[in-house]
């Protein structure tokens, strides 16, 4: 047989696609053409292919002209994954291998040039487009990526270690002879499909490492049980950083659908890790990331900063260094959860529903606003009003707009730090948040960030007077419709945290506290 067909899968944003790679051997000038809509990764296969037959002792058919093909056409393909693939098409169409035997599996991994298969990206994505298959073929991956793959669950996942053992399995025989079952040998493997990995230890960082500043605590509490937004305002040294750092450790355990989205992102990207499974991922990127790094892009569009945090915490440390575009960029996902990434010939769409912690200094020295004690020294602001305002500009205020919680974190005394016993733990408060967001999921099946429409108007009714009060500080401080809602929601969260079914004016009242005009923090 002159032609083979060997099924694989692209990568498209968080989609696999199927593609067929065929194989066709013919006379002619000696040559190796792919065809496809290949990037250059995938072209230079030709090379690696070429060597990896030889070194695994096949024979390369060099003196016949070679075309691979790889369908569809107009689907961008990248990445070495369709090394094995082409292999094995090359080998069934001179026949050396069962070609008819090929159909009822797919293959992807990179080829080294003794033949070793290297792992490739996006696995675990690869796994989800099986898993939503009625009829799925087998798929074979190389070590490590077939253990990504394996934690989905119900697909039939084959793990390979070099070339040799993928051809074995598929050898010619005898026409007497049967085809015999694949067998589990030292290179080739059937992996236990769903077997999920213990869950992570808890997080080793701790809140009472943080000594005082006990009202940030408080809304770190809010932020996690309502799943909200948080900035965070103070000099340097603070504690703004180790607070966000010790963020994660607050939010409710993944569920399974949850850790499959995070770990498909990961794995999208190639990063993924055992040991973080089941833990929340927390991403904080330096202030020099553009917003390409951020929100995503590149051709083909890959996932950025946001979708790398999705269902999990997104620290922006030095807020006001960012570049200008790269903040502005965050606006629509963190209304909408997902970015969407258009390019000419191809559109990607990433989940990134993240939680945004972000910390800054109140002006470009850090020390506005700092009180001096007589007969101590110590930094004193020297910026002007001009510089100050310069540098509060560079955060828009629909950025604002959109984060909940707006929290000043003053610098703590020395003789606190030194001589005051440890803060409350991450167990304690973390129990109170747990029981909240549970208290919401109960009642709107969802946290209280995440509601919109009927559903806001429903779970957070107001009594007469709260009511009154809340409509008294909105008009008081020029509120939009989106700042009162968040209030509102911040108030829901306040009140779940008190075991109260209603919103009363103190919870109200506690809310308008961390949401007062930036400006007023010079």
């Amino acid at each position: 047989m002159r032609l083979s067909l060997v099924q694989s899968r692209a990568l498209l944003g968080l989609q696999s696609p199927l593609v067929t790679v065929e194989v066709h051997l013919s006379n002619g000038l000696p040559s190796f053409t792919l065809v496809g809509l290949a990037d250059v990764e995938v072209k230079e296969a030709r090379e690696r292919v070429r060597s990896a037959l030889q070194n695994s002792g096949f024979e390369f058919p060099s003196n016949q002209r070679i075309t691979v093909n790889l369908a569809p056409a107009d689907l961008p393909k990248d990445s070495g994954r369709f090394d094995l693939p082409i292999a094995l098409g090359i080998l069934a169409a001179s026949g050396q291998i069962e070609g008819h035997r090929l159909h009822e599996f797919e293959f992807a991994g990179e080829l080294s040039l003794s033949g070793a298969i290297r792992p490739v990206k996006g696995a675990l994505v690869m796994g989800l487009a099986l898993y939503q298959q009625a009829k799925a073929r087998s798929l074979v991956l190389p070590p490590e990526s077939a253990e990504e793959a394996a934690l989905v669950p119900n697909i039939c996942i084959y793990r390979a270690v070099h070339l040799k053992d993928v051809a074995n399995q598929f050898a010619k025989l005898e026409p007497e002879k049967e085809a015999s079952p694949l067998l589990d040998g030292q290179g080739w493997t059937r992996m236990a499909s769903g077997a999920l990995p213990h869950r992570a230890d808890p997080q080793e960082t701790d809140l009472a490492d943080v000594k005082g500043q006990v009202g940030a605590k408080r809304v770190l509490e809010i932020a996690a049980a309502g799943g909200h937004s948080l900035l965070m305002v103070g000099p340097p040294g603070s504690g703004k950083s180790m607070l966000a750092h010790r963020f994660a450790g607050l939010l409710a355990p993944l569920n399974i659908n949850e850790a499959l989205e995070a770990a498909a992102i990961a794995s999208l990207a190639g990063r993924f890790n055992f040991s973080q499974w089941w833990r929340r991922p927390t991403r904080h990127p330096h202030h020099t990331a553009s917003a390409v790094a951020l929100v995503g892009g590149g051709s083909p569009p890959r996932p950025g900063e946001i979708s790398l945090a999705h269902h999990g915490v997104l620290f922006l440390d030095e807020l006001p260094e960012f570049p200008r575009a790269a903040l502005e960029a965050l606006r629509e996902p963190l209304e909408s959860g997902t970015v969407t990434i258009s390019r000419a010939a191809m559109r990607s769409e990433f989940p990134a529903r993240f939680q945004l912690l972000a910390a800054m200094n109140p002006c470009p020295c850090g020390y506005a606003g700092q009180s001096r004690v007589a007969g101590q020294e110590g930094p004193v602001c020297r910026c002007t009003p001009d510089q100050i305002h310069r540098y509060i500009s560079k955060i828009s205020g629909p950025l604002l707009d959109r984060i909940d919680l707006h929290i000043e974190v003053p610098s703590q005394n020395s003789s606190l730090l030194l001589h005051a016993a440890a803060g409350e733990s991450t167990s304690s408060i973390r129990s109170r948040c747990l029981h909240a967001h549970a208290k919401a999921i109960a009642r709107q099946g969802s946290n209280n960030q995440s509601l919109s429409g009927s559903l806001l108007d429903q779970h957070c009714s107001l009594a007469p007077h709260a009511l009154t009060y809340l409509t008294q500080v909105a008009s008081h401080f020029g509120w939009s419709g989106r700042s009162t809602h968040r209030v509102l929601k911040v108030a829901r969260t306040i009140a779940d945290l008190a075991n109260a079914n209603a919103i009363e004016t103190a919870h109200i009242a506690e809310a308008v506290q961390y949401r007062r005009p930036f400006d007023d923090r010079k």
